[in-house]
């Protein structure tokens, strides 16, 4: 491996970098706002009603639950952001669960947690699509999953969303089966309410804990009440009592929260220790030569605005070192190895900067786009770090496909399509970061969310859609516009019409194109600052090596990415 990077104010000037810092964290202080404002739930008067009951908080368990000194990362944080519910227009913060990755005893979990200070952890529009994405990444890693339940079951004046469809209430159970199924261990811990599908998420689990205060059943004693005109209360029908020593629903009653927590603990200590010491065959993890916490001020808030890419990665590898393959072929995307918290990793970058043009001497062309020999190339890596067992990062920063006379007699469209197929087909774990741009086809083929990267990470500054407001705003009414896009209209009036509709399209679209409002229609699964990605990307390789028996991994000796490179 070569080093790479440098310090940065190597090539950019101090005046730059600090602009770009303050551009950067402004738009890192509205993210970090807006996380605030999810994880205070429905605020205090909430928190007081929990703790009440003699209940600790969702966030109280996570807390309590993950190892001394580590962090939790939370997934989905933004789902249902600014959206609000009903005539009193209620608001679901988080969609009112908590999902996460936390270290447990040692190994990386995934976390299932009903916010009981929202609606008393009922499930809002998204929440079990919510739910049900944690389940697939916990799948797709073989990563144990712990549910903390604390749910009073679907919030029903918005049922219609949330119970019928193919992603509905019902399909969080189907992955419970299916994670099972593939031998995925799940713990249980029900800390109260837990009625109708509240009551079925636990049932599959391994092992079930019940505090004293719990209770699971498929219908609450109101429902019951009115249905057989019988005066019960909820955990006389399926309390402790009942599901650990009768219907064996439960395996374990304990007094309180607390207790639960660290008997789950327990549990997860129980499970194999993680690979990771192994695959990293005998090197120690390093950081970055160059501070992660720089890449605030390095990447450009303008997508206008080039960059060198080296940059960046020199602040994502350890000791800033990184074997790039076949450099000199389709300069627009930088692909390569580096290692992780000690671990391999995979790279796929886009080159914002101008290119050299492989055929036309002296000329240059724009970076940020697939050309057919980047595509190749890129499309070639990925396929052996499938077969090699390396998890790939794919930074994106793209504009789309070249387009144009020379594009089309290159055969673009079949390049493109083994792009895609090589990252329909792969089994390796692949984790994609919109960095700024993610446009058109580009962002498909650079395994864009319907390619089913693990984790899908967006940027303050991410702007994801087809093509920018304004250029869909020309394409709308073109039958408006001359050859030079200047509007034809008969009158000023008319004239006008078509400025303000041209304007209303432009607007609506860059709204879309929000990181924000992605986040919220779960386009991306988190949003991050900059220079959170370093710990974010570490977080993800290292979980994709915790678990041994399901994809193979090659030692570094039997690579295919080495004869590739000797090939060259």
């Amino acid at each position: 491996m070569d080093s790479i990077g440098a310090d940065r104010a190597s090539g950019l000037p101090e005046e730059t970098y600090r602009a770009q810092l303050d551009d950067l964290r402004k738009k890192n202080d509205e993210l970090f706002a807006r996380r605030d404002r999810v994880r205070d739930g429905w605020g205090e008067k909430y928190r007081e009603r929990v703790h009440a009951k003699g209940k600790r908080t969702t966030w109280e368990r996570v807390e309590l639950l993950h190892d001394p000194g580590t962090s939790v990362w939370p997934i989905g944080t933004l789902v249902n952001d600014g959206l609000e519910f009903g005539p009193d227009k209620r608001t679901s913060p988080g969609a009112g669960v908590v999902t996460a990755f936390v270290r447990v005893e040692g190994r990386w979990t995934v976390v299932i947690a009903n916010d009981n200070t929202v609606a008393s952890g009922s499930w809002w529009p998204q929440t079990p699509e919510k739910i049900q994405r944690a389940q697939e990444i916990a799948l797709r890693l073989r990563l144990p999953v712990i549910y903390l339940v604390d749910c009073s079951g679907l919030f029903l004046p918005e049922q219609a969303t949330t119970f019928p469809g193919r992603t509905g209430a019902g399909a969080i159970f189907r992955m419970n089966s299916l994670l099972s199924d593939a031998g995925v261990p799940q713990i249980a811990g029900v800390h109260g309410d837990c009625i109708a599908g509240g009551g079925y998420m636990p049932i599959i689990s391994d092992v079930v804990y019940m505090t004293e205060q719990a209770y699971m059943v498929i219908a609450g004693a109101a429902l019951i009440k009115g249905a057989k005109s019988m005066h019960l209360t909820s955990l006389s029908i399926g309390g402790p009592d009942v599901h650990v020593h009768l219907s064996r629903c439960a395996d374990h009653r304990v007094p309180d929260d607390e207790t639960l927590v660290e008997r789950v603990r327990a549990e997860v200590g129980k499970l194999p220790s993680s690979a990771v010491d192994y695959y990293r065959y005998g090197t120690d993890p390093a950081p970055p030569s160059y501070a992660a916490t720089e890449l605030d001020g390095l990447l450009p808030p303008d997508h206008r605005v080039a960059y060198d890419p080296y940059q960046i990665l020199a602040r994502l590898v350890d000791h800033s070192l990184f074997w790039e393959l076949w450099p000199a072929r389709g300069a627009e995307m930088i692909c390569g190895v580096g290692r992780v918290n000690g671990l391999y990793a995979g790279f796929i970058i886009n080159n914002p900067r101008l290119t050299e043009h492989p055929v036309e001497a002296g000329s240059k062309r724009p970076g940020g786009i697939l050309y057919r020999d980047g595509i190749a190339k890129i499309s070639q890596f990925s396929r052996a770090c499938n077969d090699d067992g390396i998890p790939i990062v794919w930074l994106q920063d793209i504009s789309g496909f070249d387009i144009g006379v020379e594009a089309e007699r290159q055969g673009l469209l079949g390049y493109g399509s083994s792009l895609i197929y090589t990252n329909s087909t792969n089994t390796v774990p692949m984790f994609t970061v919109l960095l700024r741009k993610a446009s058109g086809a580009g962002y498909y083929a650079m395994a864009g969310l319907p390619y089913r990267p693990v984790l899908q990470l967006a940027t303050p500054v991410t702007r994801l859609a087809v093509m920018e407001g304004r250029t869909l705003a020309i394409g709308a009414f073109r039958t408006k516009l001359d050859d030079e896009f200047r509007i034809v209209a008969e009158t000023p009036e008319e004239e006008a019409k078509i400025r303000a509709g041209m304007q209303r399209v432009e607007e609506r679209i860059t709204g879309d194109m929000d990181p924000f409002a992605a986040a919220s229609r779960r386009d991306v699964d988190e949003v991050v600052a900059p220079s959170e990605l370093r710990g974010w990307i570490e977080v993800a390789v290292t979980m994709s090596y915790q678990s041994i028996g399901y994809r193979r991994i090659k030692n570094p000796r039997i690579w295919s990415l080495h004869d590739l490179a000797a090939l060259d």
